[in-house]
């Protein structure tokens, strides 16, 4: 058996690191490197984390949730179903090209044929260019996230992705698939790609020519290495080897706290971990009594207080507390008694069988969260044959469907209830991308004409009643299982300034970060 000592050497010595490191070249540790280059690929965190340090947005989020102007620099609505922003001058490709309207119109209509991106972009029938630095974006009605959903463009270059290569295009989206843009980047973020090797290390140089010269970061170089061992990544960081580690898994938070010249920087976070149950894989799961009864059998509270060692909160609806359409009514409902009840009120008495999968590095204690389950639901007498991977490997099994359990966590980039809806619980629609990670095959009409009719709504308090009744929908029909939201932590070298750029989004700005 390997030592902890010895697992840290072998991911240090792969990712070729030196066991020191300059005032401005830090190494970062995570538990996974991102899986493709290509921002429209997929809608992930480690992807948007990627693309804020490759690209920028239009917008962004503050650490309050307001927004503050990346590539657009102001913006108005100019009627009801038209959105105008005003582009930075001066702003500039890795490539050397200079960014135009062209790019963001370009970048517009690519994220519309992505399929994880598809649904974000529905509401909006075309965006236009009105001049070199100005472009429209139009609704097809009123719609009351324009600004949210601005968070998601990162303007590409066109010139760059435009064209073949070996044959192919340059331009072409590839899931978990080889492409050009999966390999090759040219944005305006504040880091360029130096170096590549998937599942070793990726090595960030600073972009000599990056707009932002106000920012205060003074990174030259960035080294992400994956760690998927929590201990291991706590030991790179506690002997110096890293110098910043994401996630600090519970167990380690204490010791992290404690150790001298690090910091320990945790987030109230709004990432909602479930699992969904596939009515089409496995028929017991149609009867709302089996997903209730499941819903039922399963601790939350233990989950969060055992094995998140409290660092979570649990759930009893998507959206945490803040969010439009919270119900505070809507609470945890572990009762052993009553599952039991409802699975012989269902005819399943003596239980049945069913398959679970679940990630090992992409939640906080995602496989033991699983493990957890399985042993709950075998008290009301479901046989569960349960499955963890490397998230690299169970994105592609979750696009499947591929077990009667699923487990997916979910953090709204909207800030907005409805986000969950529209990507987990809505009926699964191919052509406007609603329900995209919907694999409980849930469906609801109602449920469907509400997240539609809320989209469209801006009045804050008419849109917060139908978000609401969504929740209590869901609620009721067992349409998921909701576990807990997941809180975040951070451990750095007390030299590195991370409260500034860590937020609760889960994609620290480091194109901002300042190492004293």
């Amino acid at each position: 058996m390997k030592t902890l000592k010895t697992k840290l050497a072998i991911a240090l010595m792969a990712a070729g690191l030196s066991f020191s490191a300059a005032a401005a070249d830090i190494t970062v540790a995570y538990d996974a490197d991102p899986v493709s280059l290509d921002p429209h690929e997929q809608l992930s965190g480690g992807t948007l984390q990627m693309s804020h340090m490759l690209f920028d947005p239009l917008v962004r989020f503050t650490k309050d949730f307001d927004f503050e102007g990346r590539i657009a620099e102001k913006w108005e609505r100019v009627n009801d179903t038209t959105f105008r922003f005003h582009l930075r001058k001066g702003v500039k490709f890795h490539s050397g090209n200079q960014l135009t309207a062209d790019d963001v119109v370009w970048t517009f209509n690519r994220l519309q044929s992505s399929v994880d991106f598809k649904n974000v972009f529905s509401p909006y029938e075309k965006m236009t260019k009105v001049d070199d630095y100005t472009v429209e974006i139009v609704s097809s009605e009123p719609y009351p996230l324009v600004l949210q959903t601005a968070t998601y463009i990162f303007p590409m270059d066109k010139k760059f992705y435009t064209g073949k290569t070996d044959g192919k295009d340059k331009s072409e989206i590839v899931k978990h698939g080889s492409s050009y843009a999966s390999t090759h980047v040219s944005g305006t973020g504040p880091f360029t790609v130096a170096s590549r090797e998937q599942g070793v290390k990726v090595v960030f140089e600073r972009f000599n020519d990056y707009w932002d010269k106000k920012s205060p970061g003074n990174v030259d170089k960035l080294t992400l290495v994956p760690i998927k061992e929590d201990a291991t990544r706590v030991a790179a960081l506690l002997s110096g080897d890293v110098d910043m580690i994401h996630p600090v898994a519970p167990n380690d938070q204490k010791r992290v706290k404690n150790a001298k010249n690090v910091d320990l920087v945790t987030v109230s976070g709004t990432r909602i971990i479930t699992f969904q149950m596939n009515q089409n894989s496995n028929p017991a799961l149609k009867d709302v009594r089996v997903r209730q009864a499941i819903v039922h059998a399963i601790n939350n509270d233990a989950i969060v207080k055992k094995i998140m060692k409290g660092f979570g909160t649990t759930a009893g609806q998507q959206g945490p507390a803040g969010y439009s359409g919270y119900d505070a009514d809507l609470v945890p409902r572990y009762d052993l008694k009553k599952a039991k009840q409802l699975m012989k009120d269902a005819g399943y008495e003596k239980g049945f069988k069913l398959s679970m999968m679940a990630p090992n590095n992409r939640y906080v204690n995602d496989a033991k969260i699983a493990q957890a389950t399985a042993s709950m639901l075998s008290k009301i007498g479901i046989k569960v044959d349960l499955k963890t991977m490397p998230k690299a490997q169970y994105w592609p099994e979750f696009d499947l469907c591929a077990a009667d359990m699923m487990m997916i966590g979910w953090h709204s980039d909207t800030e907005d209830s409805a986000n969950f809806s529209e990507f987990l619980t809505m009926t699964r629609d191919e052509e406007t991308g609603r329900g995209a990670y919907n694999c409980g095959q849930y469906s609801n009409a109602e449920v469907d004409k509400l997240v539609n009719s809320a989209n469209a709504e801006t009045d804050t308090a008419k849109r917060g009643v139908m978000l609401q009744r969504v929740e209590n929908i869901l609620y009721e029909e067992a349409a998921f299982v909701p576990l807990h939201w997941q809180d975040l932590a951070w451990g750095a070298k007390s030299n590195l300034q991370i409260d500034p750029i860590v937020n609760a989004l889960n994609f620290p700005y480091f194109g901002d970060l300042v190492v004293k």
